[in-house]
């Protein structure tokens, strides 16, 4: 698939989850590519339909790109509740475990979905796949003794890359810390391993989604198609 048919399915899944949104709702805005053609959509409600709600953002990217559509974004402590969060994936598996933090905002990501509602991911075909792993699980330490961390991971197996920018620097996240992305391939036992990711010192947080997203909307040529979550 080029990347033409790829945004072309995005900006459907996009489209289709922007209906989710009423007036008066408190919204959670993700951030990514996916999430880019969600938020056009909305500005385009706001303007056309007169579409008032609230956001709530993951990203510093995406709080602009809201705001400049003239999208109400509050933060995240100014609300007590959040109707509904619509982030994109990097992978979600038949189990609805999903890996998150390709873009580097995992951490603000997971503090708004656990404060959701409902959460939705918006994806195209290519994110679906059996066995999560084969996308770089990103994992966000801050700085002070990332190389312990890293050998740390090293002798257990994960195969961990400290992720760099196009400088060559570490790339920080919007709270200033690193992510070392993990080139697992296959995650097995998925729980087990976020429990040992986030009981090692020095990691923030991991980008391990586990059961907790609603319904997936996937951005599908025949159409935008529904996976909803039993197990929620």
């Amino acid at each position: 698939m080029d990347k033409a048919q790829q945004d072309a399915l995005k900006k459907a899944a996009g489209i289709e989850a922007a209906k989710l949104i009423d007036n008066g709702m408190i919204a959670g805005l993700g951030t990514g590519s996916t999430v880019r053609f969600l938020v056009d959509e909305l500005g385009r409600r706001v303007e056309e339909e007169g579409l008032e709600f609230t956001g709530v953002t993951t990203s510093r990217r995406t709080q602009e790109q809201a705001e400049g559509y003239g999208i109400r974004i509050v933060n995240i402590d100014d609300v007590d509740h959040i109707d509904v969060t619509i982030d994109g994936a990097d992978e979600v598996d038949k189990n609805f475990n999903g890996i998150k933090g390709g873009g580097a905002a995992l951490l603000w990501e997971k503090i708004v979905a656990t404060n959701s509602n409902k959460i939705v991911w918006i994806v195209d075909e290519s994110k679906v796949v059996d066995t999560i792993g084969k996308f770089p699980l990103p994992v966000e330490v801050i700085p002070f003794g990332a190389g312990q961390v890293v050998r740390r991971f090293e002798a257990k197996g994960y195969k961990p890359v400290l992720r760099l920018d196009a400088d060559g620097k570490p790339v920080r996240t919007d709270e200033n810390n690193y992510v070392v992305d993990l080139h697992l391939e296959r995650i097995e036992h998925p729980e087990d391993l976020a429990e040992d990711l986030i009981t090692t010192v020095g990691v923030v947080e991991h980008g391990l989604f586990l059961n907790m997203v609603d319904q997936v909307i996937v951005g599908d040529p025949n159409g935008p198609r529904v996976l909803t979550n039993a197990n929620k």
